[in-house]
């Protein structure tokens, strides 16, 4: 892992807006893909962007095309709060199946056993597993430590669940039941100002909010995380039912099993993305691009009708809908 204190992803991200900046490589802001374009021989080659400000709908025309949106813990699962950001709702999983790529383990989602369960503005972000490493303990209403601390995400994330349902060892809360991390216990085994050098994201977060977790305990439930199940690929990053359609990242399925370690995604979003830019770079040497057609969405529907399913949805998403939701 690549670890920069609990900042880790900002600090990645930092050094990847740099680098693109320091290239010049172009950017288009505020615009989503829409509809993945495949050519008369049902090659990806490109894809339909629409600006989310104006609706304008553009054409983006390439040789190769890579998805790499990310999860889906913005779709909410069984009505679970999640840890991912917005844009999280499964589209590159709806762009690559409607234009012909096959899904594996897509019912598979990861549940982050420790969500922020209070308070409710920062309701399921994620309280990372360097605090129970730390040494925090996970207690239910009764002061108990029902779990060893360091047991496997799903492992945990049942654990958490039973006491709050099966076991009715839950703290309320506004929004359900959840169970105490005592974070405290941090600097009660490795000193004072552990925390602040060890989990500064954390103090910060939960601060914000009046709330000292070198002093205070905080409430937690298990979060939607990480989406394990995605588009099929073969080593070469590429979908083997559409050309030249590659994939990496969580959109892909398949890399972790069904069921994750934590950490590895990180490893996995380097190795599996470097791959994916260096085989798609390739193969762009060798392509022409043909006449570009959207035939295989008529082909989708037609399908979709002959199923009996009829829907209103929109898909792909781009964005959760929390008009008259409980999830903000």
């Amino acid at each position: 892992m690549h670890a920069a204190k609990d900042y880790t992803g900002a600090e990645i991200m930092r050094t990847l807006r740099d680098e693109v900046f320091n290239l010049g490589i172009p950017v288009v802001d505020f615009t989503a893909a829409i509809e993945l374009i495949l050519d008369e021989n049902g090659n990806a080659s490109g894809a339909v962007l629409m600006n989310m400000e104006t609706k304008e709908l553009l054409i983006a025309r390439a040789k190769t095309v890579i998805i790499a949106t990310g999860g889906a813990g913005r779709m909410h699962y069984q009505g679970f709060p999640t840890s991912n950001h917005y844009g999280a709702t499964a589209d590159g999983l709806v762009l690559g199946y409607r234009a012909g790529a096959s899904l594996l383990y897509a019912e598979t989602l990861q549940y982050h056993p420790t969500g922020a369960a209070y308070p409710q503005q920062i309701f399921g972000a994620l309280v990372t597993e360097k605090v129970r490493s730390l040494g925090a303990k996970l207690i239910n209403a009764d002061g108990t430590v029902f779990m060893h601390p360091l047991e496997t995400r799903d492992v945990a994330a049942a654990a958490i669940i039973r006491e709050c349902s099966d076991r009715g060892k839950g703290i309320d809360t506004a929004n359900g039941k959840a169970v105490w991390l005592d974070t405290p216990m941090i600097e009660m085994i490795g000193g004072e100002g552990t925390i602040e050098k060890r989990i500064p994201a954390m103090m910060r977060m939960f601060k914000g909010y009046g709330i000292d977790i070198r002093k205070e305990p905080i409430l937690v439930y298990p979060t939607l995380h990480y989406q394990n199940g995605g588009l099929d690929i073969n080593v070469n990053c590429e979908t083997p039912n559409v050309r030249n359609l590659f994939c990496a990242g969580e959109a892909v399925g398949g890399i972790h099993g069904k069921n994750r370690l934590m950490g590895n995604s990180l490893l996995d979003i380097i190795v599996f993305g470097r791959c994916a830019g260096k085989s798609a770079a390739e193969r762009s040497r060798s392509v022409t691009n043909q006449t570009l057609t959207l035939a295989h969405i008529l082909a989708y529907d037609k399908e979709r009708e002959a199923a009996g399913i009829q829907t209103e949805i929109t898909s792909p998403k781009l964005l959760p809908n929390y008009t008259n939701q409980k999830h903000i």
